[in-house]
């Protein structure tokens, strides 16, 4: 019996709150894809889930906060990173990962996006980005492409989208790579790399929306758009991501920066002790 049991029950349930399953996400969605990646790195890392904390933000991915069987923070619109910061400066015991959206991250939630990879912050932080609001209508956002039809650009998006591991790399972040939901082991490789990495880390994985973005752009179903992905994406690990925008005929992912630096938690405590001498010191005196 215990054998049967085991044959068919799913390898990560432990990692799930199955009693919020089956999920909301539409079929051939990538979220589900992401969150099979990041579970499978945290069971082969064989973490502790006693010590890690997932916060997600507003937006389809940000139900992954609640499907996750760890403590886990589903947040205001793009305040995301703002709490984990908080969670992880609290207690730099725990391993805290943000899981969230292209709009969330990066429209609302820009500036603290951008502030917490300069102060390099040691959190991770993984981004589905689906080039559109897909939870409240399919509205245009930071990342749609230009000329892409969204409900709020009927006529065709005019206005330039964020690159996304450009902007991360720009602003402090010591690892930045970008994978599609078609580069599984890969993704999950990453996200391994990014969990034992100290710094603000950022992965970002590009994510079908065949409900909302694919069906209204043409670009046909959730298969056609994974074959898509496997046609125009382009390994370049180590490119410069300045020059990694999308386009209509190329997707460039790879693991574009990991260097070390220290991170801002490290300080704080350097800082910390510094003082806390000094202050004895001027005590003995």
């Amino acid at each position: 019996m215990k054998q049967t049991e085991r044959m068919t029950q799913h390898p990560l349930t432990k990692y799930l709150r199955s009693e919020r399953m089956p999920h909301i996400w539409c079929e051939g969605c990538g979220n589900g894809i992401l969150l099979n990646s990041f579970l499978t790195a945290l069971d082969e890392l064989k973490v502790d889930l006693d010590k890690i904390v997932v916060v997600s933000g507003i937006g389809c991915i940000g139900r992954a906060a609640g499907y996750v069987n760890v403590d886990s923070f589903h947040t205001t619109h793009g305040r995301a990173i703002a709490f984990a910061t908080g969670v992880k400066l609290a207690n730099p015991d725990l391993q805290v990962v943000v899981i969230s959206g292209d709009g969330d991250l990066f429209a609302i939630g820009g500036n603290h996006f951008i502030h917490a990879a300069r102060r390099n912050i040691d959190i991770k932080v993984i981004c589905a980005n689906n080039f559109n609001y897909g939870m409240t209508g399919g509205q245009y956002g930071p990342t749609t492409p230009l000329e892409a039809w969204t409900t709020t650009t009927p006529y065709g998006n005019i206005e330039h989208p964020f690159n996304l591991v450009h902007l991360a790399a720009a602003s402090g972040a010591v690892y930045v790579a970008r994978w599609t939901a078609l580069h599984v082991r890969r993704l999950k490789d990453s996200i391994k790399k990014s969990l034992q990495k100290e710094g603000f880390s950022f992965i970002e994985v590009i994510s079908p929306c065949p409900t909302i973005f694919d069906r209204y752009n043409k670009r046909g179903t959730a298969v056609d758009v994974m074959k898509w992905f496997k046609l125009i994406s382009n390994v370049k690990h180590g490119h410069d991501p300045a020059k990694t925008e999308i386009t209509k005929s190329q997707i460039m992912v790879g693991e574009f920066v990991d260097v070390e630096r220290p991170s801002y938690g490290r300080l704080l405590r350097d800082m910390t002790k510094k003082v806390q001498e000094k202050l004895k010191e001027k005590k003995a005196k």
